[in-house]
């Protein structure tokens, strides 16, 4: 008679047999059963070239699985292109794809109960949407970035998408002609990669990178060259070591790697966006960071890399020039960054940087010398008042002085506000209002990517202020402050702005205000009411109903 142990093992052995049934069909044998079963989240895509070459990294990772002693299960997830779906309709699902992204990846890993997961992604959502889901489920992760994109190149400059969007505002104000357009937007996208300067894509790839949970170096590869399918590889065998060792996310993603995540977004000049997406990731990693923490670390921290898009060279730039691991040696030698922090690899910070210089070369000038930065302070400022009481996010590098005072000139939406610049109905001196635009009454919180880019290209970026409830791209800059909150939607001052009303912007200071007196604010208040949902159905109707306030980071679980 076996005794009671064996018996219980016979037992959930035969419970388990359905499982192995199910598993032989897809190529387990007798010997993968004991392996640890490795997810390959993969977000292939032909919808935007950001995600086109993704098929062959996650081919790639997943032999390296194999031949590491893993068993690789690979599942796809979406992906929405921003630079596809902007100024339109359709960019409303882009914020609301982080959610799903992480939703999709959590299902399927926990779903499966799956050892751990390699996640591999380009747009600029996959990478927050993946990095939420990792802090979540906490099972052994590392994420693969699919690469930035080469510059397009045209008469001797180098172009990227934001390129095609500033020539219309060039071409509306008679500075170049149709065919010029045209040729501009033929040669902006030469190929498979993330949009090419330091936007959402390529700044959320840095962070990940400096938080740990990539592979160095990776972060600022091109996505075409064979060094992007070498670190993919060697991803998947760093993932199958850190689920023997069972080194967890929530080891490597803590107060200490965000700082050194946010440091590095201020040293290249990174998107406006990481503000929003990496309070998501700490929300879901129980990280303690609120929106105060930005300023406090940006006003330690220069910027010192010229990097689009208000400087001059491109992703793959800062790749050749020595890419995050030079940033952040730069920094660690200064006292901004946490060198002990653990990465994926099982090594610290302190380890992996160990063999790079304090000081970048001399024959380069992509990463500046620590004594010639470009901006003695970072560029992502947390403004407040009585038009953002919970904060607002300004992007404040590329323009001579970040301060303004000027009429407010109101649109209910992007669209209106485009055709008003468009009919050259913005003057210098403006400050342009775009409300209900939010994460709930957009709903979705759309890039004003447009908007912006035509009034760079009219050349008023320098002389009028813009401001919304809504996001900006990585490619924008200018007088631009995006995340107001509360939105109007639900209240915020900002639905309480009247055309002609006199509006301060002013970095400086860190203040947004609205120059109207707090009797006349309540009276205002007072006879606001909210508009109707603009959907009653569907996936945007659910957002509106669950997302958070962009000061908390549009989280949909709180």
């Amino acid at each position: 008679m076996p005794d009671n142990k064996h018996s219980q093992a016979i037992t959930q052995g035969a419970k388990r047999a359905p499982n192995r049934a199910m598993l032989r069909a897809v190529g387990f044998s007798d010997g993968d059963f004991s392996k640890p079963i490795v997810g390959v989240a993969n977000g292939f895509s032909t919808i935007t070239p950001c995600n086109m070459g993704l098929n062959d990294l996650a081919m790639d990772a997943e032999s390296a699985i194999r031949t590491s002693g893993g068993m690789p299960q690979m599942f796809g997830t979406i992906t929405i292109s921003d630079g596809i779906s902007m100024g339109t309709e359709g960019m409303k699902y882009s914020l609301v794809s982080r959610e799903v992204i992480a939703d999709s990846i959590e299902t399927a890993v926990k779903g499966e109960s799956m050892d751990g997961v390699i996640a591999i992604g380009g747009c600029d959502k996959n990478m927050p949407g993946a990095m939420i889901a990792i802090a979540r489920m906490n099972v052994p992760a590392i994420f693969v970035y699919g690469g930035t994109i080469k510059p397009g190149k045209y008469k001797g400059q180098d172009l990227t998408i934001v390129s095609a969007f500033e020539a219309v505002g060039q071409h509306n104000a008679n500075k170049i002609n149709d065919a010029e357009l045209l040729e501009v937007e033929r040669h902006a996208c030469p190929g498979a990669g993330s949009c090419g300067g330091m936007f959402t894509a390529n700044t959320m790839s840095s962070a990940i990178e400096a938080m740990g949970m990539s592979l160095p170096y990776s972060s600022t590869m091109s996505a075409i060259d064979d060094e992007k399918r070498v670190s993919a590889a060697r991803s998947g065998e760093v993932l199958v070591e850190a689920i023997k060792n069972q080194i967890l996310p929530l080891d490597i993603i803590t107060r200490k790697s965000i700082e050194n995540a946010i440091a590095v977004i201020m040293a290249v000049g990174g998107s406006t966006n990481a503000v929003l997406h990496l309070l998501a990731i700490t929300h879901a990693a129980n990280v303690d960071l609120i929106i105060d923490d930005f300023e406090e670390i940006r006003g330690k921290v220069p910027v010192i890399c010229d990097l689009k898009p208000s400087g001059r060279y491109v992703t793959a730039d800062l790749h050749e020039a020595g890419g995050i691991p030079q940033v952040m040696k730069m920094l660690m030698a200064h006292g901004l960054i946490h060198k002990d922090c653990l990465t994926i690899s099982g090594q610290t910070i302190a380890q992996v940087l160990k063999d790079i210089p304090e000081t970048p070369r001399v024959d380069q000038d992509v990463i500046r010398q620590w004594d010639n930065p470009m901006y003695a302070q970072g560029h992502l400022a947390i403004l407040k008042g009585n038009l953002s009481t919970e904060g607002s996010v300004a992007k404040i590098s590329g323009i001579k002085n970040p301060q303004i005072t000027g009429p407010a000139r109101v649109f209910e939406s992007e669209e209106s506000c485009m055709e008003a610049i468009l009919a050259r109905r913005i003057k210098a001196g403006d400050v342009v209002v775009i409300r209900y635009e939010g994460p709930r009454g957009g709903p979705g919180m759309r890039e004003m990517l447009s908007p912006t880019s035509a009034l760079i290209g009219e050349g008023l970026g320098d002389s009028v202020g813009l401001i919304t409830d809504g996001r900006f791209s990585g490619g924008t800059y200018g007088m631009v402050v995006g995340h107001v909150a509360p939105e109007a939607y639900i209240g915020g001052t900002i639905a309480l702005v009247q055309e002609g009303d006199v509006i301060t912007i002013d970095a400086h200071k860190r203040l947004l205000q609205l120059d109207v007196s707090d009797e006349e604010i309540s009276r205002r208040r007072a006879a606001w009411k909210p508009p109707k949902p603009r959907y009653g159905r569907g996936v945007l109707s659910k957002y509106a109903k669950l997302v958070s306030t962009a000061s908390l980071g549009a989280v949909t679980d709180l």
